[in-house]
């Protein structure tokens, strides 16, 4: 009885052994994790010291002379459509000015923490905007930032033409060139608002250029788009 008892007493080590497996395992989980947190405590601090080298101390955003200063450092015009898709993923609300929250928000989803790191970053944002499910928002925002008074509806024709040209140029060249011009010689539209603006991206991916084919002037599109196809139609004579 004496030696069964023993080997029985002989066999609990192995417990203890992974009792201490699984602490060990454990504290390296919970290190990992504090180890994660300060990384993004960290990373955080640093795009926080990058948002208030260009922001203006009265005011804590970063201003128009800011934001040339951050184009200057990014090697990009200020015109430079990769400035309205950094603007985009921020959500920012005003032109030319970003907030704090609004720096975060977007350099945080950039994973930048530094102009290096945003610079490389901007080829991929470029990309993500220009993939279909985000262009349509993308579009829809770059009017809505243009909007600089309070309860301001709608943008002057000049200031539409040059948007056009920026946000849709180089995806519908030709519809583009086109609406710019007939936009530049017709008396009847001194703005555009948002309905006409999304009609007109509605129109490029929908409407047979040059022919016009498929467009029906019965259905509901905006009537400065019907006003376009009928002087189209008119020069092709």
């Amino acid at each position: 009885m004496g030696r069964s008892s023993t080997r029985k007493g002989q066999a609990n080590p192995p417990e203890s052994t992974n009792s201490s497996a699984s602490g060990m395992t454990a504290t390296k989980e919970l290190e990992r994790i504090d180890t994660s947190g300060i990384a993004a405590t960290k990373e955080s601090e640093r795009i926080d010291s990058l948002f208030y080298s260009y922001a203006n101390k009265l005011s804590g955003m970063i201003e128009p002379e800011g934001i040339e200063s951050l184009c200057s450092d990014l090697e990009v015009d200020h015109t430079d459509i990769r400035i309205l898709m950094l603007a985009w993923k921020m959500r920012a609300e005003k032109q030319a000015y970003f907030t704090w929250e609004e720096w975060r928000r977007g350099l945080k989803a950039l994973r930048a923490d530094t102009i290096t790191k945003l610079k490389k970053a901007l080829p991929g944002l470029e990309k993500e905007v220009k993939s279909p499910p985000n262009f349509s928002d993308f579009y829809s925002y770059a009017f809505r930032y243009c909007l600089t008074e309070e309860k301001q509806k709608s943008i002057d024709i000049e200031s539409i033409c040059q948007l056009l040209d920026l946000v849709l140029g180089s995806q519908f060249r030709a519809q583009v060139d086109y609406f710019i011009e007939y936009l530049r010689i017709q008396n009847d539209y001194k703005v555009i608002n948002m309905d006409q603006w999304m009609g007109f991206y509605r129109f490029c991916n929908e409407i047979s250029f040059p022919d016009f084919s498929n467009y029906d002037d019965e259905l509901a599109w905006p009537l400065i788009l019907d006003n376009f196809v009928e002087w189209m139609r008119a020069k092709q004579k």
